[in-house]
């Protein structure tokens, strides 16, 4: 279970990811710009924080 927890930021950071690639290419409109940044700041807050805590 930690292995899963260790990487939950980068899977937070994909779904960034996967929310700015749907804005490129299918819906442009700003609410999934909001949803991705928020989800980039959270991902890589949590993986710093989880790493630490876990180390």
């Amino acid at each position: 279970m930690k292995s899963l927890l260790k990487y939950l930021g980068v899977i937070i950071l994909l779904l960034g990811v996967v929310c700015l690639v749907v804005y490129k290419f299918a819906v442009p409109e700003n609410w999934l710009l909001v949803s991705s940044i928020i989800l980039e700041v959270v991902g890589i807050l949590s993986y710093i924080f989880i790493n630490k805590a876990i180390n």
